[in-house]
């Protein structure tokens, strides 16, 4: 017997909710070894919006999937009640969001026979809001995960049905981390869904007084003060990769730094002077420690290994690259 058969009739009728490739390692196990469990009926996903330099007009990730198997799509700019109607005539048991990057209504969410469950990446009540992956790394955490939730009003705080946690290696980047985390919703799934057909699926409350949160990232995120220690540029450079990113001002043009990690040693030099390169990276003298950035890109290039990048665009030993502010993007209290 397959262990992800349904206890149900036959499998759970579902409208998957995201916009994010996150949730494609789902999407395809539901659609393949996962379908005794649930078939997806449908898939409401963000519009199509134009992206890059070019500014063009892109289908998502998600309505490609969706595409590919001929479902319904469905692209509001807001959920409406027009919305709701035709999430009701789809007869969903169960509405599954990840990473949607819409507030959904109270009779939105009451809409399926079941409810409506998020997949939130991070262990709640940590991180809650739209940066949790950000957010862990650049925490100094050494493990986040998925917990699988049921949708409140307020942000991120419905009762935990179960959490699948992975961890975080020193040289993860946020690419690292969302992809262990899209991988870790298919074995949170398996072991919930046959429960939530049962009726047997159990919700814990969280622990609100242990909450923490984080915002919605911009571009102004990725200015680097080299006054800070090594460990905290560090995990902030992992954290913004590949978005949006830690760019230091190096020759009159903007460098990106992307993975890096701190080198323990004291030094003399100034917070931001360039003390060389070894093996392995750019050396950076800190308010604490050595900063060494394995990768690097310049404007319009490629992102390079620090040895390579350095062949062609050489950093002398003192130059001083200069600080900009690091606004905080994770915090005890919500963000006003």
């Amino acid at each position: 017997m397959n262990p992800w058969t349904s206890e149900a009739a036959g499998p759970l009728r579902v409208v998957f909710l995201g916009s994010d490739p996150i949730a494609l390692p789902l999407l395809d196990w539901l659609a393949g070894e996962g379908r005794g469990l649930a078939e997806v009926v449908a898939v409401f996903t963000q519009p199509d919006r134009p992206t890059g330099r070019g500014q063009r007009v892109q289908v998502g990730p998600i309505k490609a999937w969706g595409a590919a198997r001929n479902l319904p799509i469905h692209q509001p700019e807001k959920l409406t009640e027009a919305e709701r109607t035709a999430l009701e005539s789809l007869r969903p048991d169960l509405s599954l969001v990840t990473a949607y990057g819409q507030i959904l209504r109270d009779p939105f969410i009451a809409t399926p026979r079941l409810g409506t469950l998020n997949l939130h990446a991070s262990v709640l009540p940590a991180w809650r809001g739209a940066s949790p992956i950000q957010a862990a790394i650049a925490s100094g955490a050494r493990a986040t995960g998925v917990s699988l939730m049921r949708i409140v009003r307020q942000l991120d705080a419905g009762p935990v049905a179960d959490v699948e946690s992975v961890p975080i290696e020193p040289l993860d980047t946020a690419t690292e981390i969302a992809a262990k985390l899209g991988a870790a919703c298919v074995p949170l799934l398996a072991r919930s869904l046959p429960l939530l057909a049962g009726g047997r699926l159990g919700f814990t409350e969280q622990a609100a007084d242990q909450a923490t949160y984080c915002r919605r990232l911009t571009k102004d995120d990725g200015g680097l003060d080299f006054a800070v220690p090594a460990e905290i540029l560090a995990a902030r450079i992992n954290a913004l990769t590949p978005w949006p990113g830690c760019s230091v001002e190096i020759g009159g043009q903007p460098v990106k730094f992307s993975q890096a990690e701190a080198r323990p040693g004291r030094t003399e030099a100034a917070p931001g002077e360039v003390l060389g390169a070894d093996a392995d990276g750019l050396l950076i003298a800190t308010g604490a420690g050595v900063l060494r950035v394995r990768r690097l890109q310049r404007p319009g290039g490629r992102e390079l290994a620090a040895g390579e990048f350095l062949r062609g665009r050489p950093v002398p030993r003192g130059t001083r690259l200069p600080s900009r502010p690091m606004p905080a993007f994770s915090a005890p209290r919500p963000f006003r």
